[in-house]
């Protein structure tokens, strides 16, 4: 009977850890967020966004890229991993393997917050409708506003959704690390890649980052309190 409330007390706290750092993580990524737009808003932040653009570019010209030939291809490689397209697949695909399952709640919490990220980027370039940067230094064609990088966070809302359902899939410490680690390492790739083709300023990725970031533990806390609702709290509710 001791040893089953330790176990039941250990698995409370690491609950209330998860929560916490959910929380922080959404209340962070709300405050960088409102913070970078402030910036970006006022003009502020557009010398060191031209200054990081130009360091990526050979001096005086532009259009060439710094680095050699096979980074350049990796960065095309790395950042269609971000488009609307590949997520899509990824998420159609998570969803299917999550309903074969029965792991309706999960399968949901995936399809709304992708949905959700979608909009709220379309929503958020539609009202601040900034330019990308000028055409002389995109390696690659992109559409709509700037501001903020759709790229950046619709992947740190998928891959970070992700890697905490993959988390919860295991119990080993090492595999959770992992899972959360692997979203954490592909979003900021692909925010990168955004700006290293000079299809996005600086500022835009790491806005992406910032509100992708949110939305993601926002939408996580709100499954988990759906859940709270619907199941008592458990030892298998730990993350």
């Amino acid at each position: 009977m001791f040893r089953l409330d330790v176990q039941r007390l250990v698995a409370a706290a690491v609950r209330e850890i998860g929560l916490a750092s959910a929380l922080l993580i959404a209340a962070l990524g709300a405050m960088a967020f409102l913070a970078i737009a402030d910036e970006v808003a006022e003009g502020e932040t557009h010398a060191l966004d031209l200054a990081v653009l130009r360091a990526l570019r050979v001096e005086g010209r532009p259009e060439a890229l710094v680095g050699p030939e096979w980074l350049h291809v990796a960065a095309v490689d790395v950042t269609a991993l971000g488009s609307v397209a590949v997520l899509s697949l990824i998420i159609l695909l998570a969803f299917a393997l999550l309903a074969s399952l029965r792991r309706w709640g999960e399968a949901v919490l995936l399809l709304g917050g992708a949905l959700g990220g979608v909009s709220i980027s379309q929503g958020l370039k539609a009202v601040f409708g900034r330019e990308r940067p000028d055409l002389a230094y995109r390696a690659v064609e992109a559409v709509n506003a700037s501001f903020p990088s759709g790229h950046a966070m619709l992947s740190a809302v998928v891959f970070l959704t992700l890697g905490v359902l993959t988390a919860r899939f295991s119990d080993r410490r090492r595999v959770k690390v992992l899972a959360i680690s692997a979203a954490v390492l592909l979003s900021l790739l692909v925010g990168a890649s955004r700006v290293y083709l000079g299809v996005h300023w600086a500022s835009d990725v790491l806005a992406g980052w910032s509100v992708g970031a949110a939305w993601a533990m926002i939408c996580w806390l709100a499954a988990y309190l759906v859940r709270r609702r619907i199941k008592p709290s458990s030892a298998s509710d730990a993350t």
